[in-house]
């Protein structure tokens, strides 16, 4: 296989223009049912039954630094450490 002549316009694959994309149909409307069914976006990780909410919270930089030191989920660290406070009546 050779390499492409960056020097000469590839003649076996024209430019699309602006004709090509005034004729384009989305997909949905070209491709059968059941492939647009299978490449169909999921939207990602399922809904939550409790999901969590963004804050903004200032934390000594101390506890910052001890749970960073232990990986990455620190801040979930963090989040059950508080829980287990709330269900044992701490806090």
């Amino acid at each position: 296989m050779t390499k492409p002549d960056p020097e000469r316009p590839d003649e076996v694959v024209p430019e699309l223009g602006d004709d090509f994309f005034a004729r384009a149909k989305p997909a949905q409307e070209v491709m059968p049912a059941d492939f647009m069914a299978a490449v169909r976006n999921k939207g990602g990780r399922p809904k939550s039954e409790a999901p969590k909410v963004a804050v903004s919270i200032r934390l000594d930089q101390t506890v910052i630094d001890h749970f960073k030191a232990s990986g990455s989920g620190w801040q979930s660290r963090i989040n059950a450490l508080l829980v287990e406070d709330i269900k044992a009546g701490r806090t």
